[in-house]
């Protein structure tokens, strides 16, 4: 590899869709048990309670003239508005997303071309050496995306990337299962070069997958409601064993990165984290914080967009940086020389964190 060489997010960019979900609009949902039977509790109440544990209170869906790829290619598009870049020197464009395109009413994914291959041909891209692939690795996917850049890039083989995170999680959610409504849509995108400059980029970064035991966690299954939608099949998690198998690692992979770029948490601006749920974010920067004997200072350090965009995937990351870096939430800024963790935990199971100064 070449060492003298840092990789670094020249752009940025994001496409937020336009129709509003609120919780409310759950409010006369059917929802069942995982073994068929209705639950009795009003929504009202089911409601509130999923709101005080996830902050959830609105999310965004595609339009239904709309699938992923044309969401990421909206992020995309956002990235080469805001920074002047020609697209033609792209290098490589890594898509990552879990379900491909899903037209509305529908539950069947389309993955041919890949995705990143039919980005490229919106972009109207001629070169064909820039490189388009997909990545399925859960909602730690774009994180790793950005991974692979880096290693592109550090070898030689790249000078310019771009990663995209985009899904449409309303097509593969059970309307019957409570999960349903953590989930969004979104996409988000960056833009990755390769930089002289030693002080700023890509310091470290730490991936592991814990799939012996755990990589059911989330997956595919039935609906909850028998004889209905008999041959579709729909994301479903087991949410306590996921919190606690989060709260258990990604601290600890947090502190392996941290570890490797020489960094000290007593250094770090902001903790950029997939937007899973509220609660078990602020419990995972907490443990992060007590194994270095500190006290956390919550959403201070750690910015969070799910209260309004609910759970997006892999677009959770770079819609929150885009949305930080285009002073869309004033209260959150990264200036030059500051230092950040971006983490993420998903499908898998995958978890993965990565140091960056700006």
């Amino acid at each position: 590899m070449t060492n003298a060489i840092h990789t670094i997010i020249t752009a940025t960019g994001s496409y937020i869709p336009e129709v509003k979900v609120s919780n409310a609009d759950f409010l006369n949902h059917q929802f069942f048990e995982r073994d068929g039977t209705a639950i009795t509790k009003d929504n009202a109440t089911i409601i509130e309670k999923f709101r005080e544990i996830t902050g959830i209170e609105e999310r965004r869906y595609a339009r239904t003239d709309q699938k992923a790829s044309d969401l990421g290619y909206k992020a995309a598009i956002n990235a080469f508005a805001s920074s002047g870049i020609d697209p033609e020197t792209l290098d490589y464009i890594i898509v990552a997303h879990n379900f491909g395109d899903i037209s509305h009413q529908s539950n069947r994914s389309d993955m041919v071309p890949t995705l990143a291959s039919r980005i490229k041909y919106m972009l109207g891209i001629q070169n064909p050496d820039c490189i388009a692939y997909d990545l399925p690795f859960g909602c730690p996917g774009w994180l790793q995306g950005v991974i692979q850049a880096e290693y592109y890039i550090r070898s030689g083989d790249a000078k310019r990337c771009m990663v995209i995170g985009t899904e449409t999680l309303s097509r593969i959610i059970d309307p019957h299962d409570r999960d349903s409504m953590l989930y969004g849509d979104g996409a988000g995108a960056v833009i990755l070069e390769a930089s002289p400059n030693t002080e700023k980029g890509i310091l470290a970064h730490k991936t592991q997958t814990y799939a012996s035991e755990h990589a059911m966690l989330l997956n595919m299954g039935p609906t909850y409601v028998q004889n209905e939608c008999e041959h579709d099949l729909f994301i479903k998690m087991n949410g306590r064993k996921l919190y606690e198998f989060a709260l258990t690692n990604v601290p600890m992979v947090i502190k392996a990165a941290l570890d490797k770029a020489g960094v000290h948490l007593s250094e770090i601006k902001k903790v950029l984290i997939h937007q899973a749920n509220d609660k078990m974010d602020t419990a995972i920067l907490q443990r992060v914080f007590k194994l270095y004997d500190m006290e956390s200072t919550g959403h201070d350090i750690m910015p969070m967009t799910i209260s309004w965009l609910g759970n997006s995937s892999v677009a959770t990351i770079p819609t929150l940086l885009d949305l930080i870096q285009k002073r869309k939430m004033p209260e959150h800024q990264l200036n030059e020389g500051d230092k950040v963790i971006i983490a993420s935990v998903g499908a898998g199971m995958n978890i993965n964190a990565l140091i960056y100064q700006f």
